[in-house]
């Protein structure tokens, strides 16, 4: 079975917005699904500025037909265990990237973000979706 693809609020946000055409070809081969931080960066980004109509008919049936799996107690467990880690190197996330790829860690899925600041965390698999190619068989 393939690795399940885990899409932080910038794929999502990309692919809602029609912005990432390589990443949605591959998203119809590939097992993914979201946090459920992921889910609530999204419904705040609907609450906090007037959206389109359109956009937000498209972000909820994305919300309601995606794989969103609850953070619980072995994610917190591996916040623990990374935050400490982190601050022991002097690196550090924003508080909900954090928690997105505590997340990805503990679901042992491969996290799709744009956002290079995951490249600092240990044993995080990471794809960046803006360049990776769906034909080279990495996405």
């Amino acid at each position: 079975m393939s690795v399940v693809l885990m899409l932080d609020t910038n794929a999502v946000s990309a692919l809602v917005k029609g912005q990432a055409e390589g990443l949605s070809q591959a998203l119809t081969r590939r097992p993914f699904c979201m946090s459920v931080i992921t889910g609530a960066e999204l419904r705040y980004g609907l609450a906090r500025r007037p959206v389109k109509a359109d956009l937000r008919r498209i972000v909820e049936s994305l919300l309601l037909a995606t794989d969103i799996r609850p953070w619980n107690s072995a994610c917190a467990e591996r916040y623990g265990l990374l935050r400490a880690e982190l601050e022991s190197k002097g690196k550090s996330l924003a508080p909900m990237d954090l928690l997105i790829a505590t997340h990805a860690l503990a679901e042992n899925c491969t996290l799709v973000s744009a956002d290079a600041a995951f490249v600092h965390v240990p044993d995080l698999k990471h794809i960046d979706w803006t360049t990776v190619q769906t034909d080279s068989g990495i996405i």
